[in-house]
């Protein structure tokens, strides 16, 4: 996959313009990346960072899609969770307290300076993360 498609894979839906602003980059630079071109180092990181992206996925295609930081290891979860509770982590309780955890990651990663947190950005990410696991 090339940085264009995996550039298209990350904006989804969302318009050229939106991603654009986003990730706060002109928005001819985006329509530059979407026709082949190559950003630098320094611009690659901004958009990785502005749209939670692993910089290693949107260079390389390898690693995870989100920064690392919203992906729950669900091996250490599982441990921590027996440890814990005393009880197997499984079942519906396993899949919610995911969803709980990566939820918590994203919010705290995105607050903003003034202590907002955006719900619907969190509830778009866990939309999207749920369409990219594994079945």
């Amino acid at each position: 996959m090339s940085f264009s498609e995996r550039l298209r894979n990350l904006m989804g839906k969302e318009s050229v313009s939106g991603f654009a602003r986003r990730v706060e980059l002109n928005e001819a630079l985006i329509r530059k990346y979407l026709n082949g071109s190559e950003p630098s180092l320094q611009k690659a990181n901004q958009i990785a960072m502005k749209a939670n992206c692993s910089l290693e996925w949107l260079a390389t295609g390898c690693g995870y899609l989100y920064r690392q930081a919203e992906v729950v290891d669900k091996n250490a979860l599982a441990v921590a969770w027996e440890h814990v509770t005393g009880k197997p982590f499984s079942g519906r309780s396993a899949d919610e307290l995911t969803k709980v955890i990566s939820g918590y990651q994203f919010l705290r990663t995105h607050k903003k300076a003034d202590g907002y947190l955006d719900t619907q950005a969190m509830a778009s990410f866990l939309a999207l993360a749920q369409q990219e696991e594994p079945s």
